[in-house]
């Protein structure tokens, strides 16, 4: 249905894509490449948000419970930009917001 048509209280909603870690996808029981529902553009915040609130069994998984800060050993990707050192409310890429490109939680290896 066409926005137009919706009326004066039609809310911006988003399909945006989310592709997760083996451990995560197991962990919440998904497929690799989720689709969530985010309100106006995008930001990291927005979209780990729906993200934790779709699968709460993920929450602290990726964010810690307190802080809400990235954790360790994870890294967050979108259209091959490192989104791990921004900030929350740093906009996601337009190609993110439309749902064309997916929003990437990447396990980061360690060691030597």
């Amino acid at each position: 249905m066409p926005k137009e048509n919706l009326g004066p209280d039609a809310r911006d909603v988003r399909m945006v894509r989310v592709q997760l870690p083996h451990h995560l996808q197991t962990l919440a029981r998904v497929p690799c490449e989720v689709a969530l529902q985010v309100e106006g553009r995008p930001t990291l915040r927005s979209l780990l948000d729906a993200l934790e609130t779709s699968y709460p069994v993920l929450r602290g998984t990726i964010r810690d419970h307190t802080t809400l800060e990235r954790r360790p050993y994870l890294r967050f990707f979108a259209c091959e930009q490192d989104f791990s050192h921004h900030l929350p409310d740093t906009p996601l890429p337009d190609a993110v917001a439309r749902g064309v490109e997916p929003f990437l939680v990447v396990g980061a290896m360690a060691g030597g």
